[in-house]
């Protein structure tokens, strides 16, 4: 089940980002029941929860708060089920620095909202060769996705 609430003031594509989440669990085979929860909102909220979770002044982008630790299977494993977490979006940053990464307001909020569930799921980007492995694996999600939408 995945769950989301706008609280951040921003008109944002609701629904794509429902799809694109799904999209990226059936990638990642993660079983189709499993719960996230995805919060929008605005500057004030996310530097508060930055500063309050990572003692970090001003917002940021995403943040995820993992809960059931769940991973991907490994080749032949059931999908796992559970509680992923929760994803805190920021629009109004994710907006302002898309054109730093060459990315439409939307296309950023679908890269980090990727970037967000990988962290949910125990993928990490302080070493180099872990940041390798996270970020191409965003990468080939969004490429994936961006694929799918092209069909459509």
């Amino acid at each position: 089940m995945i769950d989301l609430t706008n609280e951040s003031g921003v008109a944002v594509d609701e629904a794509g980002l429902i799809e694109l989440t799904r999209f990226a669990l059936d990638k990642l085979h993660i079983h189709p029941e499993a719960e996230v929860s995805i919060l929008l909102v605005d500057e004030a909220t996310m530097a508060a929860y930055h500063e309050r979770f990572m003692d970090e002044p001003g917002p940021t982008d995403v943040l995820s708060f993992p809960m059931d630790e769940l991973r991907p299977p490994g080749p032949g494993d059931e999908p796992p089920l559970g509680l992923l977490g929760d994803i805190v979006l920021c629009p109004a940053v994710t907006a302002r620095q898309a054109a730093e990464f060459g990315r439409t307001p939307d296309q950023e909020a679908d890269y980090l909202l990727v970037h967000g569930l990988l962290h949910l799921l125990g993928f990490d980007h302080a070493e180099p060769a872990e940041k390798k492995v996270m970020f191409d694996l965003n990468d080939a999600i969004i490429a994936a996705w961006a694929a799918e939408r092209r069909r459509r």
